[in-house]
């Protein structure tokens, strides 16, 4: 996956995080993250492979807020493991939504990558 393919901005946002796959959970790092997906530190016991399905939580720092979303791996790589985001309620998003506001500094360019989502 290419810079230049990317149409939704990724926020650098190092959190610890968990994967959710059936019933088994991985404690892990969020890399980054944007609209339609993250990229997180290869769990220790997790062969992940492309299309497997399950859930991402999110931990907000200093915070009760958690951002969850059911996810789909992209690609894995021997450290990270790129989700791509099936669904997400609307919590969460609005908490995703606030953190890129915030951290990318341009309102605008959130609501446009929103809308891209149809």
């Amino acid at each position: 996956m290419t810079d230049e393919k990317r149409r939704y901005s990724r926020l650098p946002f190092f959190s610890q995080s968990v994967i959710q796959v059936g019933e088994k959970r991985f404690i892990t790092h969020l890399v980054d993250v944007s609209i339609k997906g993250a990229l997180v530190e290869h769990p220790p016991g997790w062969n992940a492979s492309p299309h497997d399905k399950g859930t991402l939580i999110i931990a907000l720092q200093d915070s009760s807020i958690e951002i969850t979303m059911a996810i789909e791996v992209a690609h894995a790589e021997p450290d990270t493991i790129g989700l791509r985001c099936l669904s997400i309620d609307v919590d969460s998003i609005t908490h995703l939504r606030r953190l890129l506001e915030l951290n990318l500094g341009d309102p605008n360019l959130v609501e446009r990558e929103l809308a891209m989502l149809g």
